[in-house]
């Protein structure tokens, strides 16, 4: 066959990634708190959009209609469970606002399609940033020596109104009150600095010495009057120093509890006996020094952490019907909702404006459409693959952890008739709020084992929560090996081995069958 080179023209058909369409599929991927902050973002910068409920309110004539409680909800019956199926929400004001129920246009491609994820992340939230502060970023005792130049001031008006002070600002404030000489505030600045969060030295002496251009000679005197600061153990450099700081305070660092502390890796391995022999002590004096050291604060830094906690907040509601099977909805409260106020755009196009204010607001109407389409589509999108893991894990939620079926992405994609990347989306960042507690959507997707026999495969979460109740059931004269386990569990149906039972022990951060008997040990012979 000649080869030869010639011009051909084809007309082919490729979905075409819009910057519309990207943030769609993005939007499928963010929990309500995350949708919650972007739809805020979008509000202040588009005049067309507003809230529902403030339209709700000022349209004059509108009927408050009770039945917007049930949009967002779904059904499923046990034990045939029939295709999940949506209800519409309720209908809008008669005030000419578009709502997020108004159907799609069918020329707008679909949510599932097989993209790739090379968009960028326009909407993000921004990570907060705080500068970090160097006493040593000039030459520090090149300067003048006058009192306060040099190291930071603690914000004393701050702390007076109630703001707790950082773990720094503490140890600070101890600074300026107990060291008067210029020199050794630097150097014990540097040192605070040097602090973890746990109160420990993060840099070694020498790595500070460099740093100042001091010696190591100037800085010990002062890193020891550093460690009897508040909070007792603070600037140790191991545990074993933190806990002989909090136990010289005491007065309890005897020659025995010395020994204690430097064979302290004996009682990690529970190895009394070598223990008790290395302090000279018996099994008595044994069990109190480790009751004082239970007494002790491994994390003397940790009182001043003061980070918010953050809550979790489930996107999907899973309620029991009266009658058997299951009700899904959607949490309405997180969930933003948003209008197009079309009166306001009515109101400005009558009026007479130039080609650039006419685009300007023709951008933002089609923007506001997009938002509220694409928030209609991603809420039922979340409802029906919610509704399909319930309805395929139905005995999970009637009798727990141990009847939790395997399950992968492409098994709802294909219930849903969605495509696998979408169902991954959506269970992205997703969490469900059920009668057995909190769970992520990611969490019902689990691999198969095969059984024994000819039956139906065990899901591996199920199989580890049979590993972890039967470690649980142990006592001291009966610890199950892992080949014991393997038994156990064949008996029961699981075709399993040996090395998946240690891998699925080891996840759950259970120690070998040795380790477990000399902690059983230890505790009977304490």
């Amino acid at each position: 066959m000649a080869l030869s080179q010639r011009l051909n023209l084809r007309q082919t058909q490729a979905p075409v990634m819009t910057p519309q369409l990207q943030q769609a599929i993005k939007l499928l991927q963010l929990p309500n708190l995350e949708l919650a902050a972007f739809v805020e973002g979008e509000l202040e910068q588009n005049p067309l959009l507003e809230r529902e409920d403030l339209l709700n309110e000022t349209a004059a004539g509108a009927d408050n209609d009770d039945s917007a409680a049930e949009a967002g909800t779904s059904e499923v019956d046990a034990p045939e469970l029939d295709s999940g199926e949506f209800t519409d929400g309720p209908e809008p004001p008669d005030v000419g606002e578009l709502t997020q129920r108004e159907a799609a246009s069918e020329s707008d491609p679909p949510l599932d399609t097989d993209y790739e994820n090379v968009w960028a992340d326009d909407f993000q939230p921004a990570a907060a940033s705080a500068d970090t502060l160097n006493p040593a970023s000039e030459s520090a005792f090149g300067g003048s020596s006058s009192g306060g130049q040099g190291f930071d001031s603690v914000d004393v008006g701050a702390m007076a109104v109630g703001q707790a002070p950082s773990l720094r600002e503490h140890l600070l404030a101890q600074l300026n009150v107990d060291i008067t000489d210029q020199r050794e505030r630097l150097i014990g600045q540097a040192l605070i600095e040097s602090l973890n969060e746990d109160g420990y030295l993060a840099t070694t002496v020498d790595a500070i010495a460099d740093q100042l251009g001091c010696t190591v000679a100037e800085i010990d005197p002062v890193l020891v009057k550093l460690r009897c600061f508040d909070p007792v153990g603070v600037f140790a450099r191991d545990l074993v120093d933190c806990f002989a700081l909090q136990l010289g305070e005491r007065d309890r660092l005897d020659p025995a509890m010395q020994a204690f502390l430097d064979n302290i890796d004996l009682m990690a391995n529970h190895d009394i006996a070598a223990l008790q022999s290395a302090c000279g002590v018996d099994r008595e004096d044994i069990a109190e020094m480790i009751a004082e050291l239970k007494m002790l604060n491994p994390k003397p830094g940790s009182a001043f952490h003061h980070e918010v906690t953050q809550w979790v907040s489930p996107d999907v509601f899973v309620r029991a019907k009266a009658k058997g099977g299951w009700i899904i909805e959607l949490n309405s409260e997180t969930l933003p909702r948003v209008l197009v106020n079309r009166h306001y755009y009515a109101e400005i196009s009558a009026k007479k404006l130039s080609s650039q204010d006419k685009r300007y607001m023709q951008e933002n109407l089609q923007t506001a459409r997009w938002l509220v389409k694409a928030l209609d589509q991603r809420a039922n999108t979340i409802l029906k693959v919610a509704t399909e893991i319930v309805r395929q894990q139905d005995t999970f939620f009637e009798k727990g952890v141990a009847h939790l079926k395997p399950l992968v992405l492409n098994d709802i994609a294909q219930a849903v008739e969605m495509h696998e990347s979408t169902v991954s989306r959506v269970t992205a960042n997703k969490y469900v709020m059920t009668p057995r507690g909190l769970f992520e959507l990611k969490y019902f997707f689990t691999t198969a084992i095969s059984a024994t026999e000819a039956g139906q495969s065990h899901s591996s979460e199920s199989v580890r929560h049979q590993i972890r109740e039967l470690i649980e059931a142990e006592t001291a004269k009966n610890v199950l090996s892992d080949d014991r386990i393997v038994e156990i569990l064949r008996s029961d149906g699981v075709d399993i081995a040996r090395r998946t039972v240690a891998k699925y022990r080891d996840a759950l951060r259970i120690p070998s069958s040795v380790q477990r008997r000399r902690i059983k040990r230890a505790h009977a012979y304490l």
